[in-house]
Order: structure tokens, then C-alpha cells, then sequence
């Protein structure tokens, strides 16, 4: 497909972005799925629970159809889907047709054996949110890692602070960074937690159909086993005929709080760029304005932040949609999952393009020092702070006379000091020697401790 012709941004315009994502959760990669799950589900019946004469060579061959899969298979698929205008049947169909190929027709019937659409699907779901739920987190990892070394790097860097926007008490570069860093690190973890679940257990969750079957065989340990050793996912063992897809609501849960976070960050950026406190460095060739040849936009962020609100706005969706379904099935979930790509795809696009921002971004020590000096009303804080200890009247009330609003000289403020009647006069001394760029509490040291406690060194 041309970019020229998509209706997505994500396989158009930001197609580069996302192309981990084309064999996992394109149509392709949905019927890829479909066929390893009909493909190890037959190998397992057969090899492990003895339904047919299969020996090694059978398995392989079986296997075989699987590993063989290509573009061409999945047209082959598409094409018995024409007739019968059902996704799932059509790749039972065509795994037959294989076997019929292969010279081991006498085994198709063992194919889709005791399987609803969903236990099908949302196997094949499980597999491919696991492999995006990776991709994701990794990617994810290295943001994180870009974050924590901005930290370190600039973890005694004095910065204003604003609260409300406005002036507040200083802090460190570093130490606004790791804000951050603790945060992704913190959702990080529990995403990393969240193990992608399966049912197998036919049309209404029961085993009705494997129990009259064959009903010496322990359905609920063959499907836990399969579930768990053939497809590396946790079973789930009370449902309808469809997943309850909490995992899923889990992990896009996960995956809001994250974005939402990142959304903070590209904001926090895009204004501290917008103060002069961070520079862009340009890149040859690239326009900002189409009228106005001077500027740099902070594009990447912007584009991150509304990239990551896309993502927000459709796991909102997802994760209490897919909780719901009308008695034992209705088909609302199979047409949002067919979503779930989407997802992953704006999550790339929105992190890619912070980290191209990060990786742009300069600090403007020269403009965090000016705007440090020039607003010394910052040091009103310490002053009334240590007021109280020493039991002077109105302190709060005094200094807000003579700050708020205001701009003040150093020798206004050290007048003020001097004027004190019952703080020691070392003590005055030493409030007049701080600054606003020495006045930053354990702002380098938390830095220092979130790296401790980590297992690691901000050096």
C-alpha cells in the first residue's frame, strides 16, 4: 500500500514508526495467529493426548503448515473467507486444505476440534497483545533510560521552579527529570506484571462438546496445560463463551496512566523550551515556520502529546468495552479488538517522537541562572521559614509586605534580614549569603537517591 492512500495515520504518514507492529496486529498477522493456535491445538490433541495416529513425522509435517505461512498463504485464506463470510471457519478451511496437500487428509477432521470462533481468537489476541505489550515496554525502557541520563547529567543544574506558573522556590534540572523518571519507572513495573490470558474451554465455557467427545479425558488440565506450555499465556478457567479480557483492561490501564505521564512531561518540556530554559538545535535543511524562517517549533513533543492522546482516548474504550458482553457472547468485542493494533501504533508514534525531542533539547544554563538572580523573591520562603524558629512576630505576613507581586534588590532584602530582632546574627549572616541558586534543599541528593534505590549510580 501506498502512504498515499492510507486512511490511518498509523500505516500512512507515521508509517515508519510502526513498522514492528505490521506483522503482529495487521490482517495478516491476525489470520498468522489464527493458524499457529489451529496448528499447535491439532499437534496437541493428537501428539499429547493420543487422538490419532501421529508420529513425528506427522507433527512436522504439521507444523510445517505453520512455519511455511506466508503473503500468499494468507490470500489463500482471505479466498475461502469470500464463500463463507466467517474469519475463523476460512482459516479452519484452509489448515484442512494443507493437510489434504500434505497427504494427511484422514487427520482434517481433528482440526477446530471442539473450538468456538473465540477460543480461536482470543488466543491468538493473548499472542499478539504479549508480543505488542513487549515492544511497547521496550521502547518504553530506553525513553525511560534517556530520562534517568538527562538526570544524571544535569542533577546540580539550578532551575526555577514554578507552581501556578509562577515563580516558586528553586529546584535542579536533574531533579525535575527523575520526577518523571520515577513515575514511568513505577508503571513500568506493574506493566511487566500483567501476564495475557486464554480461554479454551468451547461454546459457552463448560467443555460441553470435549466431555461428550471423550470423556475420560481431563479437559480442564488439557486446556490449562496447553494454554500455559504451548502458548506461554495464563489460563482462564471461569468464563462464557468469550475471554472477560480483564488483562486487556489491565494493560491498557497501565498503558493510560503511562501516556497520561508522558503527556505531563511533553508539556512540562514544551513550556521550559517556550521559557528559553531548554534550546532545540537545529537541523539542516528542516523549516519551523512557512512564513517565519527564525523559529524552531517544539514539534516532536506536540506531536508526541496529541499522538499520545489518541492512544488514551481508544484504551479508554477498549478496556471497559471489552468487560461487557450481552449473555455468553455478542460479536461488539470482535470489531474493537480489531483496534487493539492502533493502540500500540499511537503509543509508538507518541514515544518515538518525545525521545527525537529529548535527544534535540540543549539546557540554557545562561537563562536558568539569569532568571534565577532576577527573581530573588524566591528566598522569601527560607527567610520567614527561619522567622518562625526564632519566634519573630508575622512572619509570613511581613515578608508577603514586602515580596508579593514585587520584584526586590538584594539590599532590600538584606536590610529586611538585618532588621530582624531575634535571629541570631550567624544565622542572618548566613541568610544573607544564600541565593537563589544555592537554595535548592536535597534537590541533587533525591536524584542520587532514586538511582540507590534503583541498584544504580547517578555518576
Amino acid at each position: 500500500m501506498n502512504n498515499l492512500d492510507a486512511i490511518s495515520v498509523v500505516d500512512g504518514r507515521y508509517a515508519g514508526k510502526t513498522d514492528e507492529l505490521r506483522d503482529i496486529f495487521s490482517e495478516y498477522g491476525l489470520i498468522k495467529h489464527r493458524v499457529f493456535v489451529e496448528v499447535e491445538w491439532l499437534k496437541f490433541i493428537l501428539g499429547r493426548l493420543g487422538f490419532d495416529d501421529a508420529p513425528q513425522g506427522v507433527i512436522d509435517a504439521i507444523d510445517a503448515i505453520y512455519k511455511g505461512f506466508n503473503t500468499e498463504s494468507g490470500l489463500m485464506v482471505k479466498k475461502f473467507e469470500s464463500v463463507t463470510n466467517h474469519d475463523v471457519k476460512s482459516v479452519e478451511y484452509y489448515v484442512k486444505d494443507q493437510l489434504e496437500n500434505r497427504g494427511l487428509g484422514h487427520l482434517k477432521e481433528w482440526v477446530h476440534f471442539c473450538c468456538t470462533s473465540e477460543d480461536i481468537n482470543n488466543t491468538s489476541y493473548a499472542l499478539m497483545i504479549k508480543k505488542g505489550k513487549g515492544i511497547v515496554g521496550k521502547l518504553l525502557s530506553e525513553l525511560l533510560e534517556k530520562i534517568e541520563s538527562l538526570a544524571k547529567a544535569n542533577k546540580a543544574v539550578p532551575m526555577m521552579a514554578r507552581t501556578h506558573g509562577q515563580p516558586a522556590t528553586p529546584t535542579t534540572v536533574g531533579k525535575e527529570f527523575i520526577n518523571f523518571a520515577a513515575r514511568f519507572r513505577r508503571e513500568l513495573e506493574i506493566l511487566d506484571k500483567i501476564e495475557v490470558e486464554c480461554k479454551f474451554s468451547g461454546a459457552t465455557g463448560n467443555w460441553n462438546a470435549h466431555v461428550a467427545a471423550k470423556p475420560d479425558v481431563d479437559w480442564l488440565g488439557a486446556a490449562e496445560e496447553f494454554i500455559s506450555e504451548r502458548l506461554g499465556a495464563k489460563p482462564l478457567i471461569w468464563t462464557t463463551q468469550i475471554n472477560n479480557y480483564h488483562y486487556i483492561s489491565e494493560i491498557f490501564h497501565t498503558l493510560i496512566r503511562i501516556s497520561s505521564t508522558l503527556i505531563d512531561m511533553d508539556r512540562d518540556i514544551w513550556t521550559y523550551i517556550s521559557l528559553a530554559y531548554f534550546k532545540q538545535k537545529p537541523k539542516e535543511g528542516e523549516v519551523g515556520s512557512s512564513t517565519m524562517p527564525h523559529k524552531i517549533n517544539p514539534i516532536d513533543f506536540e506531536n508526541s502529546e496529541g499522538n499520545a492522546g489518541v492512544a488514551i482516548s481508544l484504551m479508554e474504550h477498549l478496556s471497559t468495552k471489552l468487560l461487557n458482553s450481552r449473555m455468553q457472547r455478542d460479536l461488539t468485542d470482535s470489531t474493537v479488538l480489531r483496534n487493539v493494533g492502533l493502540v500500540f501504533g499511537y503509543i509508538l508514534i507518541s514515544v518515538k517522537n518525545c525521545m527525537k525531542g529529548l535527544s534535540k533539547i540543549e539546557v540554557n544554563y545562561p537563562k536558568l541562572a539569569e532568571d534565577l538572580e532576577n527573581n530573588l523573591e524566591l528566598l522569601a520562603e527560607p527567610v520567614q521559614t527561619v522567622m518562625r524558629v526564632y519566634g519573630e512576630e508575622n512572619p509570613y505576613e511581613k515578608l508577603k509586605m514586602l515580596t508579593r507581586g514585587k520584584r526586590i534588590e538584594r539590599k532590600g532584602l538584606d536590610e529586611f534580614i538585618d532588621s530582624l530582632e531575634k535571629v541570631p546574627a550567624d544565622v542572618k549572616e548566613k541568610l544573607k549569603k544564600l541565593t537563589p541558586s544555592t537554595y535548592l534543599g536535597i534537590a541533587e541528593k533525591l536524584v542520587d537517591e532514586y538511582f540507590a534505590r534503583n541498584g544504580e549510580k547517578s555518576e
